[in-house]
């Protein structure tokens, strides 16, 4: 079993910066690729980036590429999501989540993941 831990979200103008962390803790081992979702209200749980455990490949939805950039700390068994450029539409839980299958393929799909955090808020005012 893996516990997921997020932090790092707030309430900022559109145009800022935020950084969100998850620390993985349990059965814990680099090998798990990472990822982070986000859920607006009335809407599906979306994809927004992942990041492969082995040769640190990242895929990104379109809709944040250029803005927001993921990374791992395998040594603090830690994944980050960088986020610039914020805009109101960005406004969302945010989900770490974490998964020990091959994820080049299918990273995008919830059901590639098996370990969910329990989400931390991001709210962009205009």
């Amino acid at each position: 079993q893996v516990q997921l831990v997020e932090s790092g979200g707030g309430l900022v103008q559109a145009g800022a910066s935020l950084r969100l962390s998850c620390a993985a803790s349990g059965r814990t081992s680099s090998t798990y690729a990472m990822a982070w979702f986000r859920q607006a209200p009335g809407k599906e749980r979306e994809f927004v980036a992942a990041i492969s455990w082995n040769d640190g490949n990242t895929y990104y939805a379109d809709s944040v590429k250029g803005r927001f950039t993921i990374s791992r700390d395998n040594a603090i068994n830690t994944v980050y999501l960088q986020m610039n450029s914020l805009k109101p539409e960005d406004t969302a839980v945010y989900y770490c989540a974490a998964t020990m299958r091959s994820i080049a393929a299918t990273a995008y799909s919830t059901r590639t993941w098996n370990y969910w955090g329990q989400g931390t808020q991001v709210t962009v005012s205009s």
